[in-house]
Protein backbone atom coordinates (compact mmCIF):
# COMPACT_ATOMS: atom_id res chain seq x y z
CA UNK A 1 0.00 0.00 0.00
CA UNK A 2 1.34 3.38 -0.92
CA UNK A 3 1.89 5.65 2.05
CA UNK A 4 0.11 8.94 2.58
CA UNK A 5 1.47 11.72 0.36
CA UNK A 6 3.98 14.02 1.97
CA UNK A 7 2.65 17.43 2.86
CA UNK A 8 3.63 20.16 0.41
CA UNK A 9 5.36 23.12 1.99
CA UNK A 10 4.52 26.53 0.49
CA UNK A 11 7.25 28.00 -1.65
CA UNK A 12 8.92 30.76 0.34
CA UNK A 13 8.85 34.23 -1.17
CA UNK A 14 12.18 35.20 -2.73
CA UNK A 15 14.46 37.37 -0.63
CA UNK A 16 14.26 41.00 -1.75
CA UNK A 17 16.20 44.19 -1.71
CA UNK A 18 13.87 46.99 -0.64
CA UNK A 19 14.49 50.68 -1.37
CA UNK A 20 11.50 52.96 -0.80
CA UNK A 21 13.30 56.29 -0.87
CA UNK A 22 10.97 58.88 -2.47
CA UNK A 23 13.43 61.62 -3.40
CA UNK A 24 13.83 60.56 -7.03
CA UNK A 25 10.10 60.82 -7.63
CA UNK A 26 9.19 64.23 -6.21
CA UNK A 27 9.56 67.62 -7.86
CA UNK A 28 9.06 69.83 -4.77
CA UNK A 29 10.75 68.75 -1.56
CA UNK A 30 9.11 69.32 1.82
CA UNK A 31 10.80 68.99 5.21
CA UNK A 32 11.54 65.39 6.11
CA UNK A 33 10.86 63.79 2.72
CA UNK A 34 14.32 62.19 2.75
CA UNK A 35 13.33 60.24 5.88
CA UNK A 36 10.37 58.38 4.33
CA UNK A 37 12.38 55.27 3.42
CA UNK A 38 11.80 54.01 6.98
CA UNK A 39 8.11 53.28 6.43
CA UNK A 40 9.07 50.30 4.24
CA UNK A 41 10.33 48.41 7.29
CA UNK A 42 6.88 46.95 7.91
CA UNK A 43 6.75 45.60 4.33
CA UNK A 44 9.83 43.46 4.82
CA UNK A 45 10.39 39.93 6.07
CA UNK A 46 13.45 38.34 7.69
CA UNK A 47 16.09 37.75 5.02
CA UNK A 48 15.27 40.86 3.00
CA UNK A 49 17.80 43.65 2.57
CA UNK A 50 16.39 47.09 3.39
CA UNK A 51 17.98 50.37 2.34
CA UNK A 52 17.41 53.17 4.83
CA UNK A 53 18.63 56.75 5.02
CA UNK A 54 21.64 56.93 7.36
CA UNK A 55 19.94 59.58 9.52
CA UNK A 56 17.44 56.92 10.59
CA UNK A 57 20.09 54.78 12.26
CA UNK A 58 19.65 56.70 15.52
CA UNK A 59 16.05 55.45 15.69
CA UNK A 60 16.70 51.83 14.78
CA UNK A 61 16.69 50.21 18.22
CA UNK A 62 13.46 51.97 19.19
CA UNK A 63 11.49 50.97 16.08
CA UNK A 64 12.91 47.44 16.18
CA UNK A 65 11.79 46.98 19.77
CA UNK A 66 8.37 48.51 19.05
CA UNK A 67 7.77 46.10 16.16
CA UNK A 68 8.86 43.15 18.29
CA UNK A 69 6.35 44.09 21.00
CA UNK A 70 3.43 44.52 18.61
CA UNK A 71 4.23 41.35 16.64
CA UNK A 72 5.38 42.65 13.25
CA UNK A 73 7.93 40.50 11.43
CA UNK A 74 10.64 42.41 9.53
CA UNK A 75 14.22 42.24 8.37
CA UNK A 76 17.15 43.31 10.48
CA UNK A 77 19.54 43.39 7.51
CA UNK A 78 19.89 47.10 6.91
CA UNK A 79 21.98 49.00 4.37
CA UNK A 80 22.33 52.58 5.63
CA UNK A 81 22.38 54.04 2.15
CA UNK A 82 19.45 54.82 -0.19
CA UNK A 83 21.51 55.09 -3.40
CA UNK A 84 19.55 53.31 -6.13
CA UNK A 85 22.78 51.98 -7.56
CA UNK A 86 22.85 49.48 -4.70
CA UNK A 87 20.00 47.64 -6.45
CA UNK A 88 22.47 46.49 -9.11
CA UNK A 89 24.76 44.96 -6.49
CA UNK A 90 22.23 42.26 -5.63
CA UNK A 91 20.86 40.90 -8.92
CA UNK A 92 19.86 37.64 -7.22
CA UNK A 93 17.25 39.48 -5.16
CA UNK A 94 13.84 40.69 -6.25
CA UNK A 95 13.68 44.49 -6.07
CA UNK A 96 10.90 46.36 -4.24
CA UNK A 97 10.90 50.12 -4.84
CA UNK A 98 8.57 53.00 -4.06
CA UNK A 99 8.52 54.23 -7.66
CA UNK A 100 10.14 52.63 -10.70
CA UNK A 101 11.81 55.74 -12.10
CA UNK A 102 15.03 56.44 -13.96
CA UNK A 103 17.34 55.58 -11.05
CA UNK A 104 15.54 52.30 -10.35
CA UNK A 105 15.57 51.45 -14.05
CA UNK A 106 19.34 51.96 -14.20
CA UNK A 107 19.80 49.60 -11.26
CA UNK A 108 17.26 47.02 -12.48
CA UNK A 109 16.54 47.56 -16.19
CA UNK A 110 12.92 46.84 -17.14
CA UNK A 111 11.91 48.90 -20.16
CA UNK A 112 8.20 48.05 -20.12
CA UNK A 113 7.74 48.79 -16.41
CA UNK A 114 9.68 52.03 -16.65
CA UNK A 115 7.75 53.16 -19.73
CA UNK A 116 4.26 52.56 -18.33
CA UNK A 117 5.07 54.13 -14.94
CA UNK A 118 6.46 57.23 -16.61
CA UNK A 119 3.46 57.44 -18.95
CA UNK A 120 0.58 56.98 -16.51
CA UNK A 121 2.25 59.11 -13.82
CA UNK A 122 1.09 62.06 -15.93
CA UNK A 123 -2.46 63.02 -14.99
CA UNK A 124 -2.94 64.19 -18.58
CA UNK A 125 -2.03 60.75 -19.96
CA UNK A 126 -4.26 59.16 -17.33
CA UNK A 127 -7.22 61.19 -18.60
CA UNK A 128 -6.55 60.17 -22.18
CA UNK A 129 -6.46 56.45 -21.34
CA UNK A 130 -9.45 56.68 -18.99
CA UNK A 131 -11.60 58.23 -21.69
CA UNK A 132 -10.49 55.58 -24.18
CA UNK A 133 -11.29 52.72 -21.78
CA UNK A 134 -14.58 54.16 -20.53
CA UNK A 135 -13.34 54.83 -16.99
CA UNK A 136 -15.52 57.64 -15.54
CA UNK A 137 -13.59 60.85 -14.75
CA UNK A 138 -14.43 64.49 -13.92
CA UNK A 139 -14.59 67.10 -16.69
CA UNK A 140 -10.94 67.86 -17.47
CA UNK A 141 -8.96 69.91 -20.01
CA UNK A 142 -5.27 69.13 -20.54
CA UNK A 143 -2.55 71.57 -21.62
CA UNK A 144 1.11 71.31 -22.55
CA UNK A 145 1.80 74.28 -20.26
CA UNK A 146 -0.16 76.70 -18.10
CA UNK A 147 0.35 79.64 -20.46
CA UNK A 148 -1.66 77.74 -23.11
CA UNK A 149 -4.85 78.28 -21.10
CA UNK A 150 -6.63 80.96 -23.10
CA UNK A 151 -9.59 83.28 -22.63
CA UNK A 152 -11.92 80.81 -24.35
CA UNK A 153 -11.19 78.08 -21.81
CA UNK A 154 -11.46 80.54 -18.94
CA UNK A 155 -14.82 81.73 -20.20
CA UNK A 156 -16.35 78.29 -20.76
CA UNK A 157 -14.93 76.09 -17.98
CA UNK A 158 -17.20 76.22 -14.89
CA UNK A 159 -15.82 77.48 -11.58
CA UNK A 160 -14.74 76.28 -9.11
CA UNK A 161 -12.06 74.00 -10.54
CA UNK A 162 -8.49 72.94 -9.89
CA UNK A 163 -5.40 73.83 -11.84
CA UNK A 164 -3.09 70.84 -11.43
CA UNK A 165 0.43 69.98 -12.44
CA UNK A 166 0.16 66.89 -14.63
CA UNK A 167 2.92 65.28 -12.57
CA UNK A 168 2.73 65.80 -8.82
CA UNK A 169 2.69 63.92 -5.52
CA UNK A 170 1.00 64.51 -2.14
CA UNK A 171 -1.13 67.39 -3.40
CA UNK A 172 1.83 69.58 -4.40
CA UNK A 173 1.20 71.72 -7.48
CA UNK A 174 -2.59 71.74 -7.12
CA UNK A 175 -4.48 75.04 -6.82
CA UNK A 176 -8.20 75.61 -6.30
CA UNK A 177 -9.56 78.43 -8.47
CA UNK A 178 -12.84 80.07 -7.53
CA UNK A 179 -12.65 82.88 -10.07
CA UNK A 180 -10.55 84.26 -12.92
CA UNK A 181 -8.22 86.21 -10.63
CA UNK A 182 -7.34 83.05 -8.69
CA UNK A 183 -6.81 81.14 -11.94
CA UNK A 184 -4.43 83.77 -13.34
CA UNK A 185 -2.49 83.79 -10.06
CA UNK A 186 -2.25 79.99 -10.17
CA UNK A 187 -1.08 80.03 -13.80
CA UNK A 188 1.77 82.27 -12.71
CA UNK A 189 2.96 79.59 -10.28
CA UNK A 190 3.99 77.26 -13.12
CA UNK A 191 7.24 77.42 -15.07
CA UNK A 192 7.10 77.31 -18.88
CA UNK A 193 6.86 73.80 -20.32
CA UNK A 194 5.18 72.21 -17.28
CA UNK A 195 2.08 70.26 -18.42
CA UNK A 196 -1.09 71.06 -16.48
CA UNK A 197 -4.81 70.35 -16.46
CA UNK A 198 -7.99 72.13 -15.48
CA UNK A 199 -10.31 69.78 -13.59
CA UNK A 200 -13.83 70.53 -12.47
CA UNK A 201 -14.19 70.41 -8.70
CA UNK A 202 -15.91 67.25 -7.56
CA UNK A 203 -18.55 68.11 -4.97
CA UNK A 204 -17.75 65.28 -2.59
CA UNK A 205 -16.33 64.81 0.89
CA UNK A 206 -15.60 61.15 0.24
CA UNK A 207 -12.54 60.02 -1.70
CA UNK A 208 -11.24 56.48 -1.96
CA UNK A 209 -7.90 54.83 -2.59
CA UNK A 210 -8.20 51.54 -4.50
CA UNK A 211 -4.94 49.59 -4.32
CA UNK A 212 -3.83 46.79 -6.61
CA UNK A 213 -0.86 44.44 -6.53
CA UNK A 214 0.48 42.78 -9.66
CA UNK A 215 0.77 39.00 -9.40
CA UNK A 216 1.65 36.27 -11.86
CA UNK A 217 -2.09 35.95 -12.58
CA UNK A 218 -2.67 39.66 -13.16
CA UNK A 219 -3.75 42.62 -11.02
CA UNK A 220 -5.03 41.62 -7.59
CA UNK A 221 -7.36 43.82 -5.54
CA UNK A 222 -5.42 44.71 -2.41
CA UNK A 223 -7.47 47.18 -0.34
CA UNK A 224 -10.11 49.88 -0.65
CA UNK A 225 -9.58 52.64 1.91
CA UNK A 226 -11.22 55.99 2.58
CA UNK A 227 -8.89 58.95 2.25
CA UNK A 228 -8.41 61.53 4.98
CA UNK A 229 -7.56 64.86 3.34
CA UNK A 230 -6.59 68.33 4.47
CA UNK A 231 -7.61 70.26 1.37
CA UNK A 232 -5.69 68.49 -1.40
CA UNK A 233 -3.06 67.05 0.95
CA UNK A 234 -3.25 63.42 1.94
CA UNK A 235 -3.29 62.97 5.73
CA UNK A 236 -4.23 59.32 6.10
CA UNK A 237 -6.64 56.48 5.36
CA UNK A 238 -9.39 54.50 7.04
CA UNK A 239 -10.34 50.85 6.56
CA UNK A 240 -12.83 49.51 5.78
CA UNK A 241 -14.09 52.09 3.30
CA UNK A 242 -17.83 52.70 2.91
CA UNK A 243 -17.52 51.95 -0.82
CA UNK A 244 -15.34 49.66 -2.96
CA UNK A 245 -16.17 50.39 -6.63
CA UNK A 246 -13.46 48.22 -8.15
CA UNK A 247 -15.42 47.77 -11.38
CA UNK A 248 -15.02 51.45 -12.32
CA UNK A 249 -11.20 51.24 -12.50
CA UNK A 250 -10.73 47.55 -13.36
CA UNK A 251 -10.40 48.16 -17.12
CA UNK A 252 -7.42 50.43 -16.50
CA UNK A 253 -5.88 48.08 -13.93
CA UNK A 254 -5.95 45.30 -16.50
CA UNK A 255 -4.60 47.61 -19.20
CA UNK A 256 -1.72 48.69 -16.95
CA UNK A 257 -0.83 45.05 -16.31
CA UNK A 258 -0.81 44.29 -20.04
CA UNK A 259 1.46 47.29 -20.61
CA UNK A 260 4.07 46.03 -18.13
CA UNK A 261 3.11 47.42 -14.71
CA UNK A 262 4.63 45.62 -11.72
CA UNK A 263 4.48 45.98 -7.96
CA UNK A 264 1.78 48.01 -6.24
CA UNK A 265 -0.35 50.78 -7.77
CA UNK A 266 -3.56 52.58 -6.84
CA UNK A 267 -6.37 54.82 -8.03
CA UNK A 268 -7.90 57.84 -6.31
CA UNK A 269 -11.68 57.80 -6.77
CA UNK A 270 -14.34 60.35 -5.79
CA UNK A 271 -17.72 59.21 -4.42
CA UNK A 272 -20.78 61.22 -5.50
CA UNK A 273 -24.05 60.19 -3.81
CA UNK A 274 -27.15 60.91 -5.90
CA UNK A 275 -30.86 60.37 -5.41
CA UNK A 276 -30.74 57.63 -8.04
CA UNK A 277 -27.61 55.93 -6.71
CA UNK A 278 -23.90 56.67 -6.44
CA UNK A 279 -21.44 57.82 -9.09
CA UNK A 280 -17.70 57.13 -8.89
CA UNK A 281 -15.14 59.28 -10.72
CA UNK A 282 -11.49 58.26 -11.08
CA UNK A 283 -9.19 61.22 -10.37
CA UNK A 284 -5.72 59.78 -11.02
CA UNK A 285 -3.52 56.71 -10.92
CA UNK A 286 -0.54 56.38 -8.57
CA UNK A 287 1.73 53.93 -10.44
CA UNK A 288 3.66 53.17 -7.26
CA UNK A 289 3.33 52.55 -3.57
CA UNK A 290 1.42 55.37 -1.91
CA UNK A 291 0.57 56.63 1.55
CA UNK A 292 -2.09 53.94 2.06
CA UNK A 293 0.22 51.07 1.07
CA UNK A 294 2.30 50.99 4.24
CA UNK A 295 -0.49 50.83 6.83
CA UNK A 296 -2.28 48.35 4.57
CA UNK A 297 0.75 46.05 4.66
CA UNK A 298 0.93 46.26 8.44
CA UNK A 299 -2.82 45.68 8.76
CA UNK A 300 -2.56 42.55 6.60
CA UNK A 301 0.29 41.22 8.72
CA UNK A 302 -1.69 41.78 11.90
CA UNK A 303 -5.00 40.57 10.45
CA UNK A 304 -6.80 43.83 11.25
CA UNK A 305 -10.42 44.35 10.23
CA UNK A 306 -10.74 48.01 11.23
CA UNK A 307 -8.03 50.68 11.36
CA UNK A 308 -7.18 54.32 10.89
CA UNK A 309 -3.81 55.62 9.69
CA UNK A 310 -2.99 59.30 9.83
CA UNK A 311 -0.14 61.78 10.11
CA UNK A 312 0.41 63.70 13.34
CA UNK A 313 2.72 66.60 14.24
CA UNK A 314 4.84 66.07 17.33
CA UNK A 315 7.05 68.09 19.63
CA UNK A 316 9.38 65.09 19.96
CA UNK A 317 12.47 64.67 17.81
CA UNK A 318 13.26 61.06 18.66
CA UNK A 319 11.30 57.86 19.24
CA UNK A 320 13.17 57.67 22.54
CA UNK A 321 10.83 60.32 23.95
CA UNK A 322 7.60 58.89 22.54
CA UNK A 323 5.60 57.20 25.31
CA UNK A 324 3.21 54.57 23.95
CA UNK A 325 2.84 52.57 27.15
CA UNK A 326 -0.75 51.26 27.47
CA UNK A 327 -1.81 52.57 24.02
CA UNK A 328 0.68 50.54 21.93
CA UNK A 329 -0.92 47.82 19.80
CA UNK A 330 -1.85 44.75 21.84
CA UNK A 331 -1.99 41.56 19.73
CA UNK A 332 -4.33 39.90 22.23
CA UNK A 333 -6.91 42.71 22.05
CA UNK A 334 -6.31 43.61 18.41
CA UNK A 335 -6.29 47.30 19.34
CA UNK A 336 -3.72 50.03 19.76
CA UNK A 337 -1.14 52.23 18.08
CA UNK A 338 1.50 51.10 15.56
CA UNK A 339 4.19 53.39 14.17
CA UNK A 340 4.23 53.37 10.37
CA UNK A 341 6.21 56.33 9.03
CA UNK A 342 8.51 56.75 12.00
CA UNK A 343 11.57 58.37 10.39
CA UNK A 344 10.17 61.91 10.08
CA UNK A 345 9.90 62.15 13.86
CA UNK A 346 13.38 63.65 13.46
CA UNK A 347 11.64 66.71 12.00
CA UNK A 348 8.50 66.62 14.12
CA UNK A 349 5.97 64.43 12.33
CA UNK A 350 4.95 60.79 12.37
CA UNK A 351 2.32 58.56 10.76
CA UNK A 352 0.59 56.01 12.99
CA UNK A 353 -1.91 53.21 12.49
CA UNK A 354 -4.63 52.98 15.11
CA UNK A 355 -6.31 49.57 15.21
CA UNK A 356 -9.78 48.89 16.57
CA UNK A 357 -13.41 49.95 16.10
CA UNK A 358 -14.08 53.61 15.32
CA UNK A 359 -14.85 54.48 18.95
CA UNK A 360 -11.47 53.04 19.94
CA UNK A 361 -9.78 54.90 17.09
CA UNK A 362 -11.24 58.20 18.28
CA UNK A 363 -10.22 57.63 21.90
CA UNK A 364 -6.69 56.51 21.03
CA UNK A 365 -6.24 59.39 18.55
CA UNK A 366 -6.98 61.93 21.26
CA UNK A 367 -4.65 60.25 23.71
CA UNK A 368 -1.91 59.92 21.10
CA UNK A 369 -2.18 63.62 20.23
CA UNK A 370 -1.79 64.46 23.91
CA UNK A 371 1.41 62.44 24.14
CA UNK A 372 2.85 63.72 20.89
Amino acid sequence: MRGAPASIEPTPAPARIVNHDIMGCITEVTVGDHLYSGRALGLTEPGDLLQLHPELESQWTYIRDHYRRVGISHTEQIIWDVDQGVLAWHPEREASVFYFGAGEHRGRPDAAWFRIVDFINSKNNFMSVAQRLGVPVPKTLCFAQASDIGDRQIATFPYPFYLKAAVSIAGIGIFRCGDTAELRAAIGRFAPGVPVQLQQEVASNNFLNLQYRVTADGPERLAATEQILDGCVHQGNRFPAPHAPWECVEPMAEWLHREGMKGTFAFDVAVLPKSSGTDYLAIECNPRFNGASYPTAIAHKLGLESWLARAFPTRHRSLAFLQLTDIEYDPDRGEGVVLINWGPILVGKVLCLIAGPEAVQEHLSLELKRRL
